[in-house]
């Protein structure tokens, strides 16, 4: 069940609606000289159409685009694109574009896999858009409404912001430049608007550095797929993208009073099975592992290895590692209840009820969905840099009698 699982959508900001082009967007807004109504976009982005050749990205009606370009974030080679009208989008492609837009069309490197396969690129362009940047005496005003649900501002060098009406975070980066950044979590755009004013910053680093983390910009999430209660199990995924040059493998590390079976893994971006390698103990020593999360090895240590291609400079891998877990502390039956009591650290965390389940209390709060075979599914998003505490309760639905083999 587990590498079937992995087949699954993830769960950055809840799984593409069906028929989806797109998921995973985060936005970079670089704000140049005041004045000029300039700003760079960096834009990441992940087509997930199955069997997609080409990914259309919209340009915003009012903005003039210049400078463009789009990179292979698997491979770190160039795209291929071009301008198209909405007309061409909706015969090349796009069958619901809009005729009266454009669109850059990019060429994707290879078709998307299917089974959850992605092909991921980062789009840069340059917008020049008076509505949307703009200065107001001595500051400057930055007011455009943000679909991506992932962003961050960064101000020109020489500012520091005064006022920001969306819940962000802020910091300072090695140039000496102020980030705001945030996670969207509500269905509707933000109506981001921020001013900034003349200032002298010196750069460097903080001596807080190691915990201040771009949460908007954190790759990791994982989706928990719940058996029935009596087995104390669950089935689940969780993607990560890695990026570091020379980094050839991956490190899961099982929690205390869990046990992991059933470990696979993909690499999302070609749809190609990694091998996994199961560890305890002094196996781990043996093999000269260490990790940040793997503390003091003992005895009862135990972690689920993948190794894969090192990377190259300018290179990265999407990952989607699969087990199943069972964990009788966090997850049991508890009467007629079923009882899942678990934190989250990562931003992005689901939890998928078993069949003929219904879902009773949600401490903490989570959007909910049914799945396409009829299951309960609750996404917690948090933009912040702390835990969740997930504890969910549910209760058979009468007339809908539930086996242990059904997940």
């Amino acid at each position: 069940m587990a590498v079937a699982l992995a087949a699954g959508w993830g769960a950055a900001a809840q799984p593409p609606r069906p028929g989806a082009q797109e998921a995973n967007g985060y936005t970079r807004y670089e704000l140049l000289a005041p004045g000029s109504a300039k700003f760079r976009i960096v834009y990441d982005i992940t087509a997930v159409r199955p069997g997609a050749v080409a990914f259309f990205n919209p340009i915003r009606k009012g903005s003039v685009a210049s400078d463009e370009r789009v990179t292979d974030l698997a491979t770190g080679q160039p795209l291929k694109f071009a301008q198209v009208s909405g007309e061409s989008a909706k015969t090349t492609g796009l069958p619901d574009a809009d005729a009266g837009s454009d669109y850059i069309r990019v060429e994707l490197a290879h078709p998307v896999p299917a089974d959850g396969g992605e092909g991921r690129m980062r789009i840069e362009k340059t917008y020049e858009d008076p509505k949307s940047y703009r200065v107001d005496g001595r500051e400057i005003v930055f007011e455009r409404g943000l679909g991506i649900k992932k962003n961050a501002v960064v101000l020109p060098p020489g500012y520091v912001l005064v006022d920001c009406n969306y819940p962000s975070q802020v910091a300072q980066e090695a140039d000496g430049r102020i980030r705001i950044s945030f996670f969207n979590v509500t269905p509707g755009e933000a109506p981001l608007k921020l001013r900034a004013a003349p200032g002298t910053l010196r750069a460097g680093p903080s001596s807080v550095q190691e915990k201040l983390g771009e949460r908007a910009k954190q790759t990791r999430d994982i989706v928990y797929f719940l058996q029935q209660p009596e087995t104390h199990a669950f089935d689940l995924y969780h993607d990560y993208t890695e990026e570091k040059a020379g980094v050839g493998r991956y490190v899961n590390v099982v929690r205390t009073g869990s046990t992991a079976t059933n470990p696979g893994a993909r690499n999302l971006d070609t749809g190609e099975t990694i091998p996994a390698v199961h560890m305890k103990g002094a196996e781990i020593t043996k093999a000269g592992i260490t990790d940040h999360d793997l503390g003091p090895v003992t005895p009862e240590s135990e972690i689920v290895v993948f190794n894969f291609k090192p990377l190259k400079p300018g290179q990265s891998i999407r990952l989607r590692m699969s087990e199943t877990y069972t964990d009788p502390g966090r997850y049991r039956l508890a009467g007629d209840e079923l009882v899942f009591d678990r934190t989250f650290g990562r931003a992005a965390n689901a939890v998928v009820l078993p069949k003929g389940w219904v879902l009773t209390n949600s401490a903490a709060p989570a959007i909910v969905s049914r799945t396409a075979d009829g299951r309960t599914r609750l996404d917690f998003l948090n933009p912040r840099p702390d835990e969740v505490e997930a504890l969910i309760t549910a209760r058979r639905e009468e007339g809908r009698p539930s086996g242990t083999g059904q997940r």
